[in-house]
């Protein structure tokens, strides 16, 4: 499949690449045409083994060049500097600008009879809600790299209870969205503006200075406030148990 959106946003990232790529070739580059070499053959392999390095680029108009010693470098023999320029490898960044934009959507149905090639891709663009919801695995705060399982049971478990867990964050995202627009209200966003979509993270940060107190053998729920009361009874009435609002 093709995405136009998507293939805007991965030329503009080749743009870059391609820049960076060509910064770090002509600088090893220049590195390189400073050291000197005992032979000639060193010198060209040491010149292929950076050309090798380079993704986007290809060394052109190589020339070696033989250094006679100074007698005051005390050098005996004659050494050999390289000298070449950089050039786009045109071959290769075709090959990614063809790709660009483009992915698979591959399924296990393989019976055209049961899901043909419109009813799939349709059937993908409905569920990309629910796949941007895995956007957090992403984030640094969820530590996602530092869980590892090597057991296939335990990696299908952790994947069904992170799909529960995304369930239950859709849920209650669309609740208080829901509730919003049907009351007509809105809720400060993060950057103090007034909002009808918040994010459920949002949400989830503005509780976080709630805390369960004991005093003289009593629980209080403390750091209350009207903004979170109101958010709270966006929510069904089984989530007031959780701060002691409802007996």
């Amino acid at each position: 499949m093709q995405s136009q959106d998507r293939r805007k946003s991965d030329l503009r990232k080749l743009s870059q690449k391609i820049l960076k790529a060509e910064s770090k070739a002509l600088l090893e580059l220049k590195k390189l045409s400073q050291d000197k070499f005992a032979c000639e053959a060193d010198a060209i392999k040491a010149l292929s083994k950076l050309s090798k390095q380079f993704k986007y680029h290809q060394i052109v108009e190589t020339k070696v060049s033989e250094i006679k010693p100074q007698k005051k470098d005390n050098q005996s023999g004659v050494s050999y500097q390289i000298s070449a320029t950089v050039s786009k490898n045109e071959s290769k960044i075709d090959t990614d600008i063809l790709s660009a934009g483009r992915f698979i959507v591959a399924t296990n149905v393989l019976e055209s009879s049961e899901l043909s090639d419109d009813l799939m891709l349709s059937e993908y663009k409905s569920q990309q809600s629910c796949e941007r919801g895995f956007a957090f695995l992403k984030d640094p705060l969820f530590f996602a790299d530092s869980i590892f399982l090597k057991a296939s049971e335990r990696i299908e478990s952790l994947g069904m209870i992170m799909g529960l867990c995304l369930l239950v964050y859709t849920l209650a995202q669309r609740q208080i969205r829901a509730a919003l627009k049907e009351s007509k209200s809105t809720i400060k966003n993060q950057l103090g503006k007034a909002t009808d979509c918040p994010t459920l993270r949002w949400i989830f940060q503005c509780f976080q200075s709630i805390h369960l107190v004991g005093f003289n053998n009593e629980k209080h729920v403390s750091n209350w406030t009207q903004d979170r009361d109101f958010i709270l009874n966006l929510l069904p009435d089984d989530c007031l148990h959780y701060y002691q609002l409802v007996s």
